[in-house]
């Protein structure tokens, strides 16, 4: 799991206001009726970000992100991917298989429908994977998947059909993740001349990106300029 039940994002530099936030609810092409929570900034800079959560779905972590991403001036929707299930075990890696790879695709899109300029999907763990497969899924306006931790290994499948550039943002010491995976992933992305950066923070914990880890203070600054300079909002 990628944070404890009482973690919360960083904010980004020079945070500004928040326009207004809360719940919303999506409907994906299927049908599907997916929980969401959106939050604007009282001063946008024309960007908006689809936030991909870990395997917890909606928590109060990623309804706090998307309002760190509106203070930096992005239109923000954090989805769940659990509102196609009645029930969902309470075991995080059980959660893993209701996260099916074309209901995220489909439930992606629906939150870009809801967005305007160019988008970027930004997720963790779980999401990360998640967000470095959207490069793949052709949706219209989005413009870079950011991904901290994330799976490789569950990407590959779909890297010869990434058409948009990515951003891999690495614990250096990920106890969910081997770092050659990594960096064998890297190598791919290279020789296929996909579009890419990669930043391993030496020596962090997966799950860094986190008020509560003091000593990752840095890495955490580090880590949303290179989000806002992939974005061009900075």
């Amino acid at each position: 799991m990628c944070h404890t039940h009482d973690s919360r994002p960083p904010a980004a530099p020079n945070p500004g206001e928040i326009a207004e936030q809360g719940p919303i609810e999506l409907v994906s092409a299927d049908g599907t009726r997916v929980r969401a929570y959106r939050a604007r900034p009282a001063a946008p800079n024309g960007r908006s970000v689809v936030i991909l959560p870990d395997v917890r779905g909606l928590h109060p972590f990623y309804e706090a992100l998307a309002g760190r991403f509106a203070e930096a001036g992005f239109t923000a929707i954090a989805i769940d991917y659990f509102g196609r299930h009645t029930e969902v075990p309470e075991d995080m890696w059980a959660r893993f298989s209701f996260i099916q790879h074309d209901h995220v695709k489909t439930d992606v899109a629906a939150a870009f429908a809801e967005l305007d300029g160019p988008v970027y999907t930004v997720g963790f763990c779980a999401g990360g994977t998640q967000s470095w497969r959207q490069a793949a899924a052709g949706h219209p306006g989005h413009a870079g998947a950011i991904g901290f931790y994330g799976m490789p290994q569950l990407v590959e499948d779909v890297l010869d059909d990434m058409e948009v550039p990515m951003l891999l943002l690495i614990a250096g010491n990920d106890a969910a993740t081997e770092q050659a995976a990594f960096t064998a992933f890297a190598e791919r992305l290279a020789v296929a001349g996909k579009p890419y950066e990669m930043k391993v923070y030496e020596g962090a914990p997966h799950s860094f990106f986190d008020v509560a880890h003091e000593q990752w203070r840095e890495a955490c600054d580090d880590a949303w300029e290179r989000v806002l300079r992939f974005t061009g909002a900075m």
